[in-house]
């Protein structure tokens, strides 16, 4: 059996936001597999990691630019919210986005930050970087919590391929944007979410549904009204329109389309939201977490 450390139970409950009895529990019960414990929790009901999977984690800024057709979005870390400040640290950040953009040699950005780090004293890193470009139409950007212009907290790049007026689809791209950014959608549309991610949700939902002792046939329609609504939480043309949850975002785009008489497919999207993934050190929860367990 896997040993049980006190780190792996303390990044468990900081992803699911259980007890730390329960976490320790649900790593046993998986022989320490952190993915199979976070199913094993969901499946008991004791578990938010849907929410907190994401949790913003580490400093830094994420950036973006949209010119066009085309986009750039880059992250770059560091230690501290008070160095992400630094004049220095943000014009590395601008420049790295535009080298992402041109198509820049991002080895040398990597050593270019090495003296950034000798001259600011603080651990950086560039995290990741992506493009994001449509054939005719637009590519849009936003930055949510924006520290500057076109850097902070979020940043999320949208595509819209369409022979529409450029003008007329930059705001239709900009709302989008701003929707990804608070809607944080997984998968374009449903043809794209992996056979891994929904088998795995079938799984969950199905024991769930057997644990409140339905009868096989009501637990296959409960599962399928499961499905469904999980479609619209990561989905994201099948998502709730921020601006009106009356309408999904597929059907916005399609009543843009008709307005601009024009076919408009978002074929496209990043979002980046800072540190997600990231854990930071907390030494006091660490010792709290080894005195319990020893």
């Amino acid at each position: 059996m896997a040993e049980i450390t006190a780190s792996l139970v303390k990044e468990l409950r900081e992803k699911t936001g259980a007890g730390m009895m329960e976490c320790k529990n649900a790593l046993t019960a998986t022989n320490g597999s952190l993915e199979d414990a976070l199913d094993w929790l969901r499946k008991k009901g004791l578990s938010v990691a849907a929410k907190k999977a994401g949790r913003v984690a580490a400093q830094g800024l994420v950036a973006v630019k949209a010119e066009g057709t085309k986009g750039a979005i880059a992250e770059v870390n560091i230690e501290t919210d008070f160095a992400a400040k630094n004049p220095d640290f943000q014009a590395f950040v601008a420049d790295t986005v535009q080298k992402v953009f041109d198509g820049g040699d991002m080895e040398a950005q990597k050593a270019a930050l090495t003296a950034l780090i000798a001259k600011i004293g603080e651990n950086m890193s560039l995290r990741r970087w992506a493009t994001l470009d449509v054939k005719q139409g637009v590519v849009a950007s936003y930055t949510h919590n924006a520290l500057v212009p076109n850097m902070g907290k979020i940043g999320v790049l949208v595509g819209l391929e369409s022979a529409a007026d450029a003008a007329a689809l930059q705001p239709i791209a900009k709302q989008l944007a701003m929707h990804i950014a608070a809607a944080a959608p997984l998968f374009l549309d449903i043809a794209s979410v992996t056979p891994e991610a929904l088998d795995r949700e079938k799984a969950i939902f199905t024991e769930q549904a057997r644990n409140s002792g339905k009868p096989e046939a009501i637990i296959e329609k409960m599962v399928e009204g499961r499905i469904r609504k999980y479609y619209e939480e990561v989905v994201l043309l099948e998502q709730p329109y921020i601006l009106d949850p009356e309408k999904k975002v597929k059907d916005v785009i399609a009543d843009a389309a008709k307005t601009l008489q024009s076919s408009i497919d978002l074929t496209g999207f990043v979002r980046y939201a800072l540190g997600e993934g990231i854990e930071k050190k907390s030494e006091d929860f660490a010792e709290e977490v080894a005195k319990q367990l020893s």
